[in-house]
């Protein structure tokens, strides 16, 4: 396998790096996503904020870093603006939510790119040596033509495999997002109905 990479040509160094990155974002963000897929306590905030106790809601929101509790926190900390509040805060958790994939968007696009670049120049190198031995020398030409596949199925493959955690992170954010949306309104009226 590594013979076969090697081949390649040295293409293949900045597709190993494009991968390497990849492994990287992709890891960090699996275990940033599992770690704020744990149950959060939205409903117990909300239902202490309808029975008026707002400073046991804070303390329940305080006492987990899980974004929508970040976010709700935001609102009972600022009952001037609740809404201004939580909207900046939801704001900067789905800003770090998002941390590293436009990276990974740029790798999807740039690999095949690269495994492209890498097919020209080793379908370059190969008629250079037609040109200048002839068809007297099948073995060299055919080392440029297989240097061009490695490239473009390497290219490939680093893009697809960043393809698949890339669509499942953007579907993820979308759905946490929906959920900082709906317990931020929820929360909103809650104290609206409180202070009536």
């Amino acid at each position: 396998m590594l013979h076969t990479l090697i081949k390649g040509g040295w293409m293949m160094v900045p597709l190993a790096l494009c991968s390497l990155v990849s492994v990287t974002i992709i890891i960090e963000r699996l275990l940033f996503f599992r770690r704020i897929g744990k149950a959060h306590g939205g409903e117990e905030v909300l239902a202490l904020v309808h029975e008026r106790r707002p400073e046991e809601a804070v303390a329940v929101a305080g006492g987990t870093p899980l974004p929508v509790m970040r976010v709700l926190l935001a609102g009972l900390t600022h009952l001037g603006d609740p809404s201004g509040a939580m909207e900046a805060a939801g704001i900067a958790e789905i800003s770090l939510m998002r941390k590293g994939l436009p990276t990974l968007d740029t790798i999807i696009t740039l690999a095949p790119l690269l495994g492209l670049l890498g097919t020209i120049i080793g379908m370059i190198s190969s008629f250079n040596i037609m040109a200048a031995s002839g068809l007297g020398q099948p073995h060299a030409v055919t080392g440029g033509v297989a240097e061009a596949l490695v490239c473009t199925a390497a290219g490939i493959a680093v893009a697809v495999v960043t393809l698949i955690p890339y669509n499942y992170f953007r579907a993820r954010i979308e759905r946490e997002t929906e959920g900082i949306e709906a317990y931020a309104t929820r929360l909103e009226m809650a104290l609206a109905r409180s202070r009536s």
